[in-house]
């Protein structure tokens, strides 16, 4: 099949440090060409790939300093346009510019929504261009908006190959990674931690938009014995951080579409501690490849149960439900109903 992935430009793909949407992206795309499809990827000019690269901005443009990325996406669109009867399914990873300008093109275009649904913000355009079709990644996702959009499916996220390799031992303390901000409540797993009389770090990114959020509220917990905030960490270190933790604390208040974080700790084999919050329940098994609790005294007695929580069990848990090659599976069948539906026969891989 030949497949066109069009990333965002905020980052590389994969990013340098932080970026869940372009990681997914890069897992995705690799897979697919490892499995023998025609695969060109549209994103910045700095990203690494097996696929047939098209440069639509010289690096990402967070790290470029540039604020406004709708200017960027607007010109990329218009290259992936320039090439559309190249390919027989044309993949966005974007939430919004292409509806408009691919409309006539939906029978072979689909877009993963990797974001929030809740919010009031972006659903005319969803509601504008009902024949678009569009992917979940988790079902609780698309709850906001069950019966205004096209679904064509869910499909969760897989993680790529020896990312987060299997640590048997795993450490002594909690983990919290992610970013400072109010609905990932790092201040819960401080407070966690301290209930537990255990060791936390923190590898979190603080965004600008958060910098008054983590000056106020987050740094006067960071002052104590068990807490310990070392920042942004990039793919490398956190394989280690992962694997050398005792569990990951996802203290989520919020309706997380999906959460990486979650299967980049259960591949390490470290199980995970989250709320009952969004897509939570399809992700984390409860028991066995985590806990899910709803009560910070549930928390505090889950962080001292984790030690007992079988790391291989956890592994096996991640290779069953959350590997790349899974996620490329689960697509190519949603890209294969999309063509049949518009009998457009799918083509071989070569």
């Amino acid at each position: 099949m030949r497949i066109a992935q069009v990333a965002p430009l905020a980052e590389s793909v994969p990013p340098k440090m932080y970026g869940g949407t372009e990681r997914v992206a890069s897992w995705l795309t690799e897979e697919l060409v490892r499995q023998g499809h025609q695969v060109t990827l549209f994103a910045s000019g700095d990203s690494t790939t097996s696929a047939e690269l098209v440069s639509c901005a010289p690096q990402g443009l967070r790290l470029a300093g540039i604020r406004d990325h709708t200017a960027s996406h607007l010109a990329m669109l218009a290259k992936v346009l320039d090439q559309a009867s190249a390919f027989d399914i044309i993949h966005f990873h974007l939430d919004l510019l292409q509806h408009a300008l691919f409309r006539d093109l939906a029978h072979k275009c689909v877009t993963t929504l990797h974001g929030r649904l809740d919010l009031p913000d972006f659903l005319p355009v969803y509601r504008t261009f009902p024949k678009m079709p569009l992917i979940s990644i988790s079902d609780c996702q698309r709850q906001p908006m069950p019966d205004t959009a096209n679904w064509l499916a869910t499909v969760h996220h897989g993680l790529g190959p020896g990312l987060c390799p299997f640590d048997n031992q795993g450490g002594d303390y909690l983990a919290f990674l992610g970013r400072i901000t109010p609905e990932k409540r790092p201040d819960r797993a401080i407070e966690i931690a301290k209930q537990a009389g255990m060791p936390l770090k923190l590898a979190a990114k603080v965004d600008p938009v958060d910098a008054d959020y983590f000056r106020t509220e987050i740094k006067p917990l960071l002052d104590h014995p068990l807490i310990e905030f070392i920042g942004e960490i990039d793919e490398a270190e956190k394989a280690a951080f992962l694997g050398g933790a005792r569990a990951l604390l996802f203290p989520i208040d919020w309706p997380e579409p999906f959460g990486l974080v979650m299967i980049e700790a259960m591949s390490a084999g470290t199980p995970v501690i989250a709320w009952r919050n969004g897509s939570v329940p399809e992700v984390v098994q409860d028991g066995v490849s985590g806990i899910i609790v709803d009560t910070m005294a549930e928390a505090v007695a889950a962080a001292h149960r984790s030690a007992i929580i079988d790391r291989l069990q956890v592994r096996q848990y991640f290779e069953s439900h959350f590997t790349a090659a899974r996620m490329a599976s689960d697509y190519l069948d949603a890209f294969d109903r999309l063509l049949a539906s518009s009998r457009e026969p799918r083509r071989a891989a070569e």
